[in-house]
């Protein structure tokens, strides 16, 4: 038997010509990005893509809604206007019906007729037109307005310095601003001449303190 030489151990043959370092294996070279980190990059890159696509059709939606919005205030405002303006037609309507009606009860009034029973009624009817927005007007010695006063009866007179309602034949009505009879009235006219007359007249008197005292002078 062959022993052992104690403190030796026996070692792989190694080719000649190569070195300790060559018998060892060699780590696998490093790589610039492991695959796993490449998948996370690529699934970041299109969730923000998403994201994206998500907030785009986010802002024309909400785009959308806020047309809607706005085409429904208008559609209200429309349907409110036209609305009061079908209800001011029929109440003008309906009030133009009734006064005939009005007109024979001031006329009672001015005769002393309008009495007992039939006075409450005329009453009640006034005011239910007043309520309604009803509105009279029209008086004698206000200035001659064509667009709220009918002139039937035409006159001169001398007192007067401006074409002026001098009489109220029927007073008129409006409901709001808006006239649904003018008031026929009878105007009059400045006197041709009499304001000419006047403006000479003021131009020959004589100013005050020009008077002279023509009495005898003292010696």
């Amino acid at each position: 038997m062959t022993e052992e030489t104690p403190g030796f151990e026996e070692k792989p043959d190694v080719p000649s010509g190569a070195t300790s370092d060559d018998a060892e294996p060699k780590a696998a070279p490093a790589q610039g990005a492991s695959p796993a980190g490449d998948a996370n990059a690529s699934e970041l890159a299109g969730l923000t893509a998403q994201l994206d696509q998500v907030r785009t059709a986010l802002g024309e939606r909400t785009g959308d809604l806020q047309r809607l919005q706005a085409e429904y205030q208008n559609y209200r405002r429309r349907v409110e206007r036209d609305r009061i303006t079908v209800r001011e037609i029929a109440i003008a309507n309906l009030l133009t019906e009734l006064l005939p009606t009005l007109d024979d009860i001031g006329r009672a009034r001015e005769h002393g007729e309008l009495v007992g029973g039939f006075k409450s009624v005329a009453e009640s009817l006034e005011t239910v037109a007043a309520k309604m927005g009803l509105q009279q007007f029209g008086k004698e010695g206000e200035p001659f307005d064509p667009t709220i006063h009918e002139a039937l009866m035409h006159s001169y007179a001398p007192d007067v310095t401006e074409t002026t309602c001098v009489a109220i034949l029927q007073p008129g009505y409006r409901i709001g601003e808006r006239t649904i009879r003018p008031a026929r009235v009878a105007v009059a006219e400045p006197q041709p001449g009499a304001t000419a007359a006047k403006a000479e007249g003021a131009d020959e008197a004589p100013a005050a303190g020009d008077e002279k005292d023509n009495g005898p002078e003292e010696g």
